[in-house]
């Protein structure tokens, strides 16, 4: 990248973010540090979750995907439900218990 695009393109952000309301900014705000984050950390997966992972790639290897619609199904739900409570804040829990 051109030191002129990169110039234009931190412009482009600076506009952006301008125009966010408080909310908005804040996700912002949270999205850039998760991405400075792990470009100076790298990999953030724990041995233990990297072992998850290849587990599943290998069941995927022997077995067909379950489709997510099935899934919420064997819980009494549907993609209309998961889809709303995506756009629902979770419920605020005391520290420590979960």
């Amino acid at each position: 990248m051109e030191s002129g695009d990169l110039m234009s393109d931190k412009q482009q952000a600076h506009a952006l973010i301008d125009q966010l309301d408080p909310s908005q900014l804040a996700a912002a705000v949270h999205l850039l540090e998760a991405m400075v984050k792990f470009e100076r950390d790298g990999d953030t997966l724990s041995p233990a979750e990297r072992q998850a992972v290849a587990e599943a790639d290998e069941w995927l290897k022997h077995n067909h995907p379950i489709p997510h619609e099935e899934v919420l199904a064997e819980f009494g739900l549907t993609m209309s439900d998961w889809e709303r409570m995506a756009g629902e804040p979770l419920p605020e829990t005391p520290h420590g218990n979960g």
